[in-house]
């Protein structure tokens, strides 16, 4: 049984995250949905950039959304940048102004406010980094040769 990665299809969020991850391919960055940190975490958006640095988007479909939502800040010390990503109608003075903001749609994304580079702990980057690249590898080959 396969098990859908992202959010779910026609939503909010899925147009939130299309329109990110577009951005990021477009910056160059190989981006992943539903990136597991070695915390347990899932994060929406994990990307990395040529120079291996990791950028993690929470994408948020509502206030409702972002107010539920305790748990983001563990999300810190997995990345170079951090950032919420929500649709142009989102009340952005709402949002802490001390990480990245990227408004997005279906069709693409703009970065409003640039995230502050934290450098991540060295260990912890090499640790990721395999992470990621087996995850994404993983997956490719799950596309490429889907169970039975």
């Amino acid at each position: 049984m396969r098990i859908r990665q992202g959010p779910l299809p026609g939503s909010a969020a899925d147009d939130i995250t299309r329109g990110v991850v577009r951005l990021m391919n477009d910056l160059g960055h190989a981006p992943l949905l539903e990136f597991r940190l070695t915390n347990k975490r899932r994060v929406d958006v994990a990307a990395l950039d040529r120079d291996g640095r990791f950028t993690v988007i929470e994408v948020k479909s509502s206030l409702a959304d972002f107010r539920a939502d305790g748990k983001w800040q563990e999300y810190l010390p997995y990345c170079d940048f951090f950032y919420f990503a929500v649709n142009p109608d989102f009340p952005q003075d709402r949002l802490p102004d001390d990480v990245g903001l990227i408004v997005a749609d279906t069709y693409g994304a703009a970065i409003l406010r640039p995230a502050d580079e934290f450098p991540m702990n060295g260990n912890r980057r090499r640790t990721q980094t395999l992470r990621f690249a087996r995850t994404g590898a993983s997956r490719l080959a799950g596309r490429d040769d889907p169970p039975v």
